[in-house]
């Protein structure tokens, strides 16, 4: 997969909840902090959403907010009257974020601009058309739209993102030679790379390809390398029942033996015990989307 469905499939657990809801102008509604991203659309009226030390967001009809971090915040009607919108959730495991998610701002205002995000308008006026009409297929349709619809949000907020700022995850995927790179690591993690053969891959020398990887992604290219190796590991051992050297080869290591001690270095337990720990259906409930209507 690319490095941005790899993100997403890493952090993505259970399953996504969508309701169409009111806000009423007499009083403000407070939203906790939620382990995972909300975002919510706006339908009938203008909803305004507020974050600690955040600018004030007013949604029109058509218009998105995506909060990637689960942020606490408040929801209010910004007119006389009571104003509808769409609140939707994806819960993500936090306890070990790719660093494409920590690069996105807490609170992401997006405007219903079909010129700069068509797709996510598209993915929103499906959505809207799918549960304004009792179709055939709408219990597979809506989930299938709600992970579309997640995508194009995170798209988005990369856009912004990128205009702001000189260097992170937003200018990378961007950077025609780091994405190559970073492809290269995402579809091949168990190659034998060295910074050379990355800088080689990307079409630069060695010490301009490290300068350059370190400086847009943050971290050096070996540093990135072995912690998504670990992270595929990681996803190896929660879905499938491979024996521990499969998943070893897989995520790059020669042996049984150098990946035990790189796992349990990164993750403070053996691969063994992490296993019977966290082992599940890393997609289980993602077919299923908790509605109210």
């Amino acid at each position: 997969m690319d490095v941005l469905s790899d993100a997403i499939g890493t952090m993505r657990v259970g399953r996504p909840s969508l309701s169409l809801e009111a806000a009423d102008p007499s009083e403000e509604r407070e939203v906790q902090t939620f382990e995972g991203a909300r975002f919510y659309v706006g339908t009938t009226g203008r909803i305004r959403v507020t974050a600690p030390g955040e600018a004030v967001i007013t949604l029109l009809p058509g218009d998105a907010v995506l909060l990637p971090h689960g942020t606490a915040h408040t929801l209010v009607s910004a007119t006389d009257s009571t104003a509808q919108f769409l609140s939707g959730a994806y819960r993500l495991e936090r306890a070990r974020p790719h660093p494409l998610f920590q690069d996105l701002a807490d609170v992401v205002s997006l405007p219903a601009r079909p010129d700069r995000y068509p797709g996510l308008q598209a993915s929103i006026d499906l959505l809207l058309s799918e549960l304004g009409e009792q179709m055939h297929g709408r219990d597979l349709v809506l989930p299938a739209l709600l992970e579309v619809l997640l995508v194009h949000l995170i798209r988005a907020c990369l856009i912004e993102r990128a205009g702001l700022q000189a260097t992170g995850w937003c200018v990378a995927l961007d950077d025609e030679v780091i994405a190559r790179s970073l492809r290269a690591v995402h579809e091949r993690p168990a190659d034998p790379w060295t910074v050379e053969s990355l800088g080689a891959h990307a079409g630069l020398s060695r010490a301009a390809f490290a300068r350059r990887f370190t400086a847009l992604v943050g971290q050096p290219p070996l540093t990135y390398l072995t912690w998504w190796r670990l992270t595929t590991a990681a996803r190896l051992l929660q879905t499938t029942d491979v024996p521990l050297f499969t998943v070893a080869q897989r995520s790059g290591y020669g042996s049984v033996y150098a990946f035990a001690n790189a796992f349990k270095r990164e993750y403070g337990t053996s691969a063994g015990r992490y296993r019977q720990q966290h082992r599940t259906d890393h997609h289980a409930g993602l077919a299923e989307v908790c509605i109210s209507w």
